[in-house]
């Protein structure tokens, strides 16, 4: 675990309206060593007086948030991707608790770069929306009242990943210790390729516009066919040349159709 694992996560909040919540993430993302913001399509001024009010001495992580159009552009150069969700939503994907599934995104290779992906105040993330992240996280709450506000469930995830990273510097300075002891050097992690998330997303959008022209799907099947596809690859987390493998095959697989015509 690198002492900057935190500084490759991302906290993608889509659609924000409230400027007052927007300060007290930025806060809180400083106090659990965060400071990596993307606001898509936000409805508030990130830098009005009511947001610098509530991020207090966090400023500077309001004027570097990042502000995008689109919550694909939002995970532009990330590979891994947990977004939150309510148990009312209907999804197949399994929903984790925050501090089983929150982790992963500190686990991967050195320089992978992930996100954590949180749905508007009034309505959460759509199924849409939920589509592009791996996993999916619910935070345990009582049923007499289970909605959170947006800033307390940031709060709450914030918290657990800064609590996974503080663990794993402990460990690994208690194997350090050890390694000295015994005069043995620490091990190394081996660095993977694991594809970006906008190139999976490509593949996906040639994948769904071949199986609409074989007629494999049909337009009022296709989201949730793809939705149990898109499951299928999730678990495999594919390399850069696996995505690359799988987008030549459907590249010959339709110059072959359009031969035949």
């Amino acid at each position: 675990m690198s002492e900057t694992a935190l500084s490759k996560v991302r906290i993608v909040l889509v659609e924000p309206a409230g400027a007052l919540n927007v300060g007290s993430i930025a806060r809180i993302l400083k106090n659990m060593g965060l400071h990596r913001l993307v606001l898509v399509n936000p409805g508030c001024d990130p830098l009005c007086a009511e947001a610098r009010q509530m991020a207090v001495h966090a400023g500077d992580v309001l004027a570097a948030a990042e502000i995008v159009q689109t919550l694909p552009a939002a995970l532009v150069g990330c590979q891994r991707a947990i977004a939150t969700a309510v148990r009312t939503r209907s999804t197949q994907t399994p929903l984790e608790h925050p501090r089983n599934a929150l982790p992963w995104l500190l686990q991967g290779e050195d320089g992978v770069e992930s996100a954590l992906i949180f749905g508007p105040e009034d309505r959460g993330l759509s199924n849409e929306e939920l589509k592009y992240a791996q996993r999916l996280v619910c935070i345990p709450s009582s049923p007499v009242y289970t909605s959170l506000n947006l800033a307390q469930a940031v709060a709450i995830c914030s918290y657990e990943l800064y609590q996974y990273e503080l663990y794993q510097i402990e460990a690994m300075g208690q194997q350090g210790t050890e390694a000295d002891s015994e005069s043995e050097p620490m091990p190394q992690r081996v660095v993977g390729s694991s594809a970006p998330l906008e190139a999976i997303e490509s593949y996906f959008r040639q994948l769904e516009e071949l199986l609409l022209t074989v007629g494999f799907i049909y337009p009022h099947t296709a989201q949730s066919r793809m939705e149990k596809l898109r499951r299928l690859l999730n678990r495999a987390y594919p390399s850069v040349a696996e995505v690359t493998m799988l987008r030549g095959i459907l590249r010959q697989i339709d110059w072959a159709l359009k031969l035949k015509r």
